[in-house]
């Protein structure tokens, strides 16, 4: 595994990264994931696929919802959940990622798993609204062949921990492409500090990347290596999923004008959102608890400004880190070898 860009001695941007320099570094927020690459059936089919789960918080999310947001950059894709986040601002579940496919298997083991945790849903409370975004890993993965299991649903969410994710050809992006080149699971982080304050807010970024041809790549902007040739692979127009995570308290709202500016940060590295993308950002705030019950006519909330200046350090935080996750999916994915012998080679990054 080739490393983060930043050890390639590439730095993305102007403020700067958390500890971890992954989703993670926002207090709270776990991911796992569950990788598969094995061969399915005795017809050849084979497995190149995944699933990858974040958690906003390690407790009952759906006892304790966080604000959220979702921004359709282009809407070529199958994700579920959104109509709901977007009209109630919460999200009550894991967020889930697999491939186009998957979606089924994968919505049936959260709610399992959601299920076993709260007795009281479908019951004597509502029901539950689950989110899984997707991406088509068809060219390494045997799609048809449905390999994932609800079973490896709830095992990703099971192994979901606030150490720093692991990235590239894993979980849910391991059959993924990027501009031609071995793509996936990329994660990157900012700090937004108060002037004149001890205050500081963490925004971190997850992707799922697998859009793009070679042709569109802006590598003059990753001092890349003179020698690396072009990728002679035409994927389809593909999809996206970026996940932004942040502990600023922030009002749904205000949360979906900062999710927009995740855009910028896949415009940089040449993505243009092709007619059969499935562009979509899905973002949490961890600054808010909000109970399933309670018995509250009223309920009180904290939120920034919107004419502070810091909002405009949220905008670039978010724009920085979601182009720093793309190329960090790239730098951290492996060559891979899927179905029918089909081989995706990893890009090669050159050390400024």
């Amino acid at each position: 595994m080739q490393g983060k860009i930043r050890q390639w001695g590439i730095e993305i941007g102007s403020l700067p990264v958390g500890t971890k320099n992954c989703i993670t570094d926002v207090a709270g927020v776990q991911v796992g994931h569950v990788t598969l690459d094995e061969p399915v059936n005795q017809d050849g089919a084979y497995a190149c696929t995944g699933v990858t789960a974040i958690l906003p918080h390690g407790g009952n999310l759906f006892q304790q919802k966080v604000t959220a947001a979702s921004y359709v950059l282009n809407g070529f894709g199958k994700t579920t959940g959104l109509v709901q986040v977007n009209e109630l601002g919460v999200i009550e579940s894991p967020i889930m990622l697999t491939n186009t496919f998957g979606v089924p298997a994968v919505m049936q083991g959260t709610l399992r798993y959601m299920l076993d945790m709260n007795e009281d849903i479908g019951l004597t409370t509502g029901t539950i609204n689950l989110v899984v975004g997707e991406c088509n890993d068809s060219y390494l993965n045997s799609i048809r062949a449905c390999p994932v299991t609800p079973e490896q649903a709830i095992e990703a969410i099971r192994q979901a921990s606030n150490q720093t994710a692991q990235e590239g050809a894993i979980g849910a992006g391991k059959g993924m492409m990027c501009f031609g080149y071995k793509g996936g699971i990329g994660s990157s982080s900012r700090i937004v500090k108060i002037e004149q304050s001890e205050v500081s807010y963490t925004v971190g970024c997850m992707v799922l990347s697998n859009f793009g041809q070679s042709s569109e790549f802006i590598a003059e902007r990753y001092v890349t290596s003179n020698t690396q040739s072009q990728s002679t692979l035409s994927p389809t127009d593909g999809s996206i999923i970026i996940v932004l995570a942040t502990d600023a308290p922030l009002s749904s709202r205000q949360l979906k004008r900062v999710l927009k500016r995740c855009g910028i940060g896949l415009g940089r590295t040449g993505s243009h959102y092709s007619h059969g993308s499935g562009d979509i950002v899905i973002g949490f705030t961890t600054a808010h608890s909000i109970p399933h019950v309670t018995d509250q006519l009223v309920e009180t909330r904290t939120q920034i400004r919107e004419d502070h200046p810091v909002m405009n350090q949220l905008f670039t935080a978010a724009a920085e880190a979601t182009e720093e996750a793309i190329i960090n999916s790239l730098s951290q994915a492996q060559t891979t070898i899927g179905r029918n012998g089909h081989t995706v080679e990893a890009y090669s990054f050159k050390k400024a």
